[in-house]
């Protein structure tokens, strides 16, 4: 009898750990923006960018260096869906963004097949 109830337990279980994993494994799918640190001076996360999945439109008011962790191309589109800027990420390398002009928002689209991560820290006033 113990054996058939440790039997059931462990298929419980693992039934368990295949759901939550399925749910992991969807959260991990979907594009985002994972918080880093935050602090009076700098504002840092990574954003995950799937394929076919656009970041939010969003604005930046402060300028920005953003270090690629893969290799990337993602387009930029203003508020109004068109195309305004391409940029192509080399995976370790640093690059600067200066801020948006004022009252444009933006989204970042990955055309490609493979997710495109990066680290942005944006300074939360102007140097």
């Amino acid at each position: 009898m113990r054996v058939v109830s440790n039997v059931v337990l462990l298929a419980s279980l693992a039934s368990f750990g295949a759901g939550a994993g399925w749910a992991v494994m969807q959260q991990q799918a979907t594009t985002r923006r994972e918080p880093q640190l935050e602090n009076t001076e700098v504002r840092v996360w990574k954003s995950i960018i799937m394929p076919k999945q656009p970041l939010t439109y969003h604005r930046h008011d402060h300028g920005r260096v953003l270090v690629a962790l893969t290799d990337g191309e993602l387009k930029v589109l203003d508020q109004d869906g068109k195309h305004i800027d391409t940029y192509r990420w080399e995976r370790g390398k640093a690059y600067w963004l200066g801020k948006d002009p004022p009252g444009k928002m933006h989204a970042d689209v990955n055309e490609g097949t493979q997710p495109v991560e990066v680290i942005v820290a944006e300074l939360k006033r102007d140097q």
